[in-house]
């Protein structure tokens, strides 16, 4: 059985991963941004291991969370599920004086990637609006744009895909791969979403587990466990080390390699 972080584990797909990964003997270990989440996560999924606590958007919050994630492990697996939508009217700016959903979605994995040690496998959970995202690394604060909070989020789903397919190619020993989980009923998909909670489990669930040949590879975006093309910038070296730049630079720690 597997050690498994799954970060934003508190409600919606995370959650619904950790307690399928639980139920089939894995030890999980659930992420929350809240105390007050923590105790929730506890009490839907009372199989796991234990949760750890830290907000994603502050830099020292998420410095203290691969602190805590360091302490509870060492992991074979981590997912990176944790992230925000784009529906905001305009830009927030963390404490960090960051974009939030460039910090979220996209600094925080990095820098949790770049803190802990290198696991058998990572999972970066995106989005099907990577399709549409725009690599702008000279303004990923959109201090110079109109903002579009849709676009800001396409963008930093595009960014997750780049950040799996830059750790597939700087370390080798580590299976890194992009999920797209589909439009999924939850409070981050809304209402209208067309797919259900175990249909955005599933792809991650099997990437995490299973040892077969299909499942075992790297650098690859995936859907429905089926690996599809991404964003033809996704796969761009030279963006994916101006992404791995500018984390470096604004979280004051480069990605091992």
């Amino acid at each position: 059985m597997a050690t498994i972080l799954v970060t934003g584990s508190s409600d919606g797909i995370g959650r619904h991963t950790a307690e399928v990964l639980a139920a089939d003997g894995h030890q999980v270990t659930l992420h929350a941004r809240s105390e007050r989440r923590a105790e929730q996560a506890r009490k839907a999924v009372p199989q796991a291991r234990g949760v750890i606590v830290g907000d994603l958007a502050s830099l020292t919050r998420t410095r203290e969370l691969a602190a805590q994630a360091i302490k509870a492990g060492p992991f074979d697996v981590v997912i990176h599920n944790a992230g925000i939508g784009g529906g905001q009217p305009a830009p927030e700016l963390t404490e960090d004086g960051l974009e939030r959903i460039f910090q979220v979605n996209t600094l925080a994995p990095y820098l949790l990637t770049a803190l802990m040690p290198a696991p058998e496998r990572l999972i970066y959970l995106t989005s099907g609006l990577e399709a549409d995202g725009r690599a702008r690394l000279d303004d990923p604060q959109w201090q110079t744009r109109q903002w579009d909070g849709m676009q800001a989020y396409s963008d930093s789903k595009l960014y997750d895909v780049m950040l799996a397919f830059a750790v597939a190619r700087l370390q080798p020993a580590t299976l890194s791969n992009a999920v797209d989980p589909g439009w999924i009923r939850t409070r981050l998909g809304g209402p209208d979403a067309t797919d259900d909670l175990p249909e955005g489990a599933d792809t991650q669930v099997w990437l995490a587990t299973s040892n077969e040949p299909a499942a075992t590879v790297t650098g690859h975006y995936f859907k429905r466990r089926s690996a599809l093309p991404a964003n033809p910038q996704a796969y761009d070296e030279a963006l994916q080390e101006q992404l791995l730049a500018l984390c470096a630079d604004l979280t004051g720690v480069k990605l091992p390699t």
